[in-house]
């Protein structure tokens, strides 16, 4: 008999500290923090109150990068859950799933039974979420082929289910995409046969256009726009050009060359009140976060945090957290699809740049072995086009250890990048749209909505963007489920177990 149970139902948790009425689910939580003076430590608390709404929007997505292996992967992998398909492989019968993805494969622990075996639950079934099924997806792309060519060409999906969903894919056209291969390390002229012409203002506004027409013809209440498309260069913050909103603005219009396709389509989702998910390492410039910020509109980034980096930032925790001094952490990575292309060339530094934070918060936060060192990181990108989209992987992790000892972990991955990615990208667009329905006060505040940058998602990102110090792979999972544990009142997770360390603790 199992020793583990596991509610299958959404929660409804009995407290006084929480209320579900019709629309809303309202919960009264006690933060606990300590404050530190000298070396003296002061426990400090804050109420605060969280009001969730129930109502899920109807919501759509729009990537930018439609047609690249990434937005093609997820549309295929969305359509054979909605019409239930099913294929053959070499390893047997298949359904499609969602492995990978913390929403819709992951158990967090709500309790314990009569016996003291722990009770589990989905993380889908604390609060309403968004189901995947009803998703509606478009998008634009440089290249004007369908979704069913473009899921052949990236070469991710098995034969069987994408020949199951060609007649679903090939009904689908990207719309026009601008193309800037200035801002390019690698351009694509090859690809770039469905390109939205114009000056920088007119592109602006006909991409608005595109969000409201998928808007209304979907009947859509919420849009989420994702860029997936190949990294650019990274934009320099220019005096009176980017560096405020209203610089921005004008820079567009008068059609400045530093403006860049993605800052195009930000200000676009911006202006037009849709979330802004930035799913590649290049930089946000401090305009469109000030556009965002004033127009109270989530901007998220930035890249996507498919695997390679949550290993590095696991093995870093272990390492660090054992009490080991690591010093050097250098990984190589091979792969063989455009955006690697795009990162390899010899002008563009941003993904390393992105992977080197996995070493930032735990040195910084163990002062006791570090002090003044700093480990050496080296992340190599190349392009290895053979590979296609398998991405491969090998760390060499080097630390000190007890009376002058040294030891090398070495570490090799190999997986299908889109196949990592994809339920990444579902995650954010589920836990971004959850948590803009999240509002939360304090007893000498009204009710506000929580930062417009959303930290909290920084499991999912390389490089979250709101400047929060910490970047604890465990840290950051935990904090996005200790949060929504918050919203329905359970307090933070505890992994003290007392009830089987005390004789009759709840007796």
């Amino acid at each position: 008999m199992s020793r583990v149970g596991f509610v299958t139902e959404p929660l409804i948790v009995h407290s006084e500290n929480v209320t579900y009425t019709q629309d809303e689910i309202v919960s009264e939580y006690n933060y606990l923090d300590s404050q530190v003076s000298g070396n003296v430590v002061s426990e400090v608390s804050k109420a605060l109150t969280f009001k969730t709404s129930k109502k899920v929007p109807k919501t759509g997505i729009l990537v930018v990068g439609w047609g690249g292996n990434n937005g093609s992967t997820l549309t295929g992998a969305l359509l054979a859950h909605k019409h239930n398909l099913s294929w053959e492989t070499s390893q047997g019968h298949k359904h499609p799933d969602y492995l990978g993805s913390i929403c819709f494969s992951t158990s967090l622990k709500i309790g314990v039974n009569q016996d003291m075996h722990p009770v589990y639950c989905g993380l889908k079934d604390l609060v309403p979420m968004l189901d995947p099924k009803h998703l509606e997806v478009g998008g634009w792309d440089i290249s004007r082929a369908n979704l069913a060519q473009a899921v052949a060409r990236s070469k991710v999906l098995s034969w069987e289910i994408q020949e199951k969903l060609t007649q679903h894919l090939s009904e689908l056209e990207p719309l026009p995409s601008p193309y800037f291969p200035e801002w390019m390390p690698n351009p694509l002229p090859e690809r770039a046969d469905n390109l939205l012409q114009g000056t920088k203002q007119e592109i602006l506004e006909e991409i608005r256009r595109n969000i409201r027409d998928f808007k209304t013809s979907k009947e859509l209440e919420k849009v989420i726009v994702v860029w997936s498309a190949n990294t650019e260069k990274n934009s320099s913050n220019y005096s009176n050009v980017n560096d405020t909103a209203q610089a921005l603005l004008n820079a567009i219009s008068q059609n400045r060359q530093e403006i860049s396709v993605s800052n195009i389509f930000g200000v676009a989702s911006v202006l037009e009140n849709c979330i802004y998910i930035n799913g590649s390492p290049h930089n946000i410039p401090k305009g469109l976060y000030e556009l965002a910020e004033t127009n109270g509109v989530p901007l998220i980034g930035d890249d996507f945090k498919s695997g390679q980096t949550k290993i590095a930032s696991v093995m870093v925790d272990f390492l660090i957290n054992s009490g080991l001094r690591l010093m050097s952490l250098v990984s190589y990575n091979g792969l063989g699809n455009n955006d690697t292309h795009s990162l390899s060339q010899p002008d563009t530094g941003t993904r390393e740049l992105m992977k080197s934070q996995v070493l930032k918060a735990p040195v910084r936060d163990n002062p006791l072995i570090y002090q003044d060192l700093n480990p050496d990181h080296c992340a190599v990108m190349k392009f290895v086009p053979y590979l296609g989209d398998e991405k491969h992987t090998m760390f060499e992790f080097v630390s000190e250890i007890f009376m002058g000892g040294h030891n090398t972990i070495f570490l090799e991955s190999n997986a299908e990048d889109s196949l990592l990615t994809a339920p990444v990208i579902l995650d954010l667009v589920i836990l971004t749209e959850l948590f803009t329905r999240v509002q939360v006060k304090t007893p000498e505040s009204q009710f506000a909505s929580l930062h417009y940058q959303l930290g909290i998602l920084g499991y999912l990102l390389k490089n979250s963007v709101s400047g929060e110090p910490g970047y604890s792979h465990f840290g950051q999972r935990q904090a996005i489920l200790n949060l929504i544990r918050a919203l329905v009142g359970l307090p933070p997770e505890s992994f003290t177990l007392l009830e089987h360390k005390v004789t009759n603790l709840y007796t």
